[in-house]
């Protein structure tokens, strides 16, 4: 968990990346395939992504309110990529406006429990990553390519001169 906000900052920058990087692969054509019925479809799951946003700030007391809370899935990868780029540069911009490091060791009632701010910072870091593993699977398994994110993919191997590990 974090200790100091500049520390938060710092991930976040390259988790959003990687998750820009992950949401701007999928076309337009796949997005509201459903592999399975009790799977969400890569459409719903960038949504959820990008609504924890503004859902899990607000609830947190780091903003004022959810401007995404009641929005319908944008029609298009696309903007759901420009709503997700502009709501996670809000955050880096309000955040050290409204918390200072010592906020991050305060008890917050949230999801009907307790959590230190840290917890908070840490939990959206890692349902973005948690939800963004779940979309490259489904990725995969609709044949679609999937760019590298803490590592080379599949298809970058050879941009290496590598093959393909298995």
């Amino acid at each position: 968990m974090y200790s100091i906000i500049k520390d938060f900052v710092e991930d976040w920058k390259e988790e959003s990346a990687s998750t820009i990087k992950i949401l701007s692969q999928v076309p337009d054509k796949d997005k509201s395939v459903k592999v399975n019925e009790n799977i969400r479809s890569l459409e719903r799951l960038a949504w959820h992504i990008t609504q924890s946003l503004t859902e899990m700030p607000k609830s947190a007391g780091i903003t004022d309110e959810d401007p995404l809370e009641n929005m319908n899935i944008p029609g298009s990868f696309s903007e759901i990529v420009k709503l997700y780029k502009k709501y996670s540069d809000n955050l880096m911009e309000v955040l050290p406006k409204t918390w200072k490091d010592e906020d991050l060791f305060k008890d917050l009632k949230i999801y009907g429990q307790v959590w230190q701010g840290r917890k908070v910072l840490s939990a959206l870091v890692k349902h973005q990553v948690h939800h963004r593993a779940q979309m490259t699977v489904l990725m995969r398994l609709q044949n679609l390519g999937v760019p590298g994110v803490y590592g080379p993919s599949r298809e970058e191997w050879s941009q290496y001169g590598m093959e393909a590990q298995e």
